[in-house]
């Protein structure tokens, strides 16, 4: 898996910062390609925002994205897994070995 097949991965440092419960045990995801680690009890958007400065890409434009509602109503956080279905990245729980993309996959319509 390259992190060049859908964009360069995202830059290094995180929208959010961990001020506590901090002794969970890690998680390792990829990220565009690129391993990072998040920690148990995370949800797939806190697992991102602490890695990376947003979400995902918009679909229709070059724009960032970050979440909006943080609790699963506005439908803004949905991302790809490598293996293809999308989810909601704010209520849905990071786990082990996931490949999640922050850009559109080419075919989706």
């Amino acid at each position: 898996m390259s992190g060049t097949a859908f964009g360069a991965p995202p830059e290094p440092g995180g929208r959010l910062v961990r001020l506590a419960e901090t002794g969970r045990q890690p998680v390792r995801f990829l990220l565009d390609g690129a391993e990072r680690m998040a920690l148990t009890g995370d949800t797939v958007l806190t697992a991102i925002l602490t890695n990376a400065p947003a979400l995902r890409q918009a679909e229709f434009g070059p724009e960032q994205r970050a979440g909006f509602c943080l609790m699963g109503a506005c439908q803004d956080c949905w991302i790809w897994q490598e293996q293809g279905p999308r989810i909601r990245a704010c209520s849905t729980p990071v786990a082990e070995g996931m490949r999640l993309l922050t850009r559109t996959r080419r075919d989706w319509p």
